[in-house]
């Protein structure tokens, strides 16, 4: 069984269709990624798996079960991770408190919700603070910022800030970890860093859906590339078919015109 299925996902925005009926299912260890010209509907399908948008209709199952449309609201979904493609870090915090931010928040909610209080409930925070704090900064470590773990977004590049926005996104753990555009605001020189940490996630075996414009490294990076076009899967298939064997005169035009 897949990881993940999507089954005919729409997508509206008043009167306009932004999504068509998107159907593709990817497994687990894998990395999926979506290409396509502006206004094709990839940002949408990432924000609307995420729940950052509500789809207007169709399913999303993760390991069988029907997570959208949801039988009740849910409180947390921690089976997406999203990595903005602006980075979205909290100015007035540090890379280590952008990073612990959600840990703590989220251990703070689940202590509410078993209704614990007063010195029982500061005493579980402040431990679990502690906690967090070292998974905070393995995360840092990881992503090669062990030495700018006390500056604040305004002191880092924008390789850096991004770096931090990818540990932020692993801080809990998701099934799936997905990055819309990850290196759009970045000058070229510091795409590399960013995309030397996405590569080795992979190799770790992370499950990663890609959106991006960098043709070579989705070349090199994905197990299965989606061409999208106008709210709909044009096509699909391993990098060597969609690159270099296209069957769609869509797929043609936009590696041909170099559209992205």
């Amino acid at each position: 069984m897949a990881l993940l299925q999507v089954e005919n996902l729409t997508k509206n925005f008043n009167d306009t269709q932004v999504l068509k009926g998107v159907s593709f299912e990817l497994e687990k260890g894998e990395v999926l990624t979506i290409i396509g010209s502006s206004g094709s509907g990839k940002t949408t399908l990432l924000r609307c798996l995420n729940f950052l948008e509500v789809a207007s209709g169709g399913k999303i199952l993760v390991n069988g079960e029907v997570i959208f449309p949801a039988k009740k609201q849910m409180k947390n979904n921690l089976t997406f991770g999203l990595v903005f493609q602006s980075f979205n870090l909290f100015p007035q915090y540090t890379a280590l408190q952008n990073v612990t931010l959600a840990m703590d928040l989220t251990f703070q909610n689940s202590l509410k919700e078993k209704k614990i209080r007063g010195f029982a409930f500061k005493k579980a925070v402040k431990e679990n603070k502690a906690i967090n704090d070292i998974t905070a900064k393995q995360l840092l470590e990881r992503v090669g910022l062990a030495d700018k773990m006390q500056n604040y977004p305004c002191e880092l590049s924008g390789g850096q800030q991004q770096r931090v926005a990818i540990a932020r996104a692993l801080a809990l753990s998701p099934d799936i970890l997905c990055f819309d555009e990850p290196t759009s605001a970045l000058d070229p020189e510091l795409t590399g860093e960013v995309l030397k940490v996405i590569k080795s996630l992979k190799e770790e075996g992370r499950t990663m859906i890609i959106v991006t414009h960098e043709m070579d490294f989705a070349k090199n990076v994905s197990d299965k590339v989606i061409f999208m076009a106008d709210g709909v899967i044009e096509e699909e298939g391993t990098p060597i078919q969609v690159f270099d064997n296209p069957l769609s005169e869509k797929t043609k035009a936009f590696l041909s015109k170099g559209e992205f």
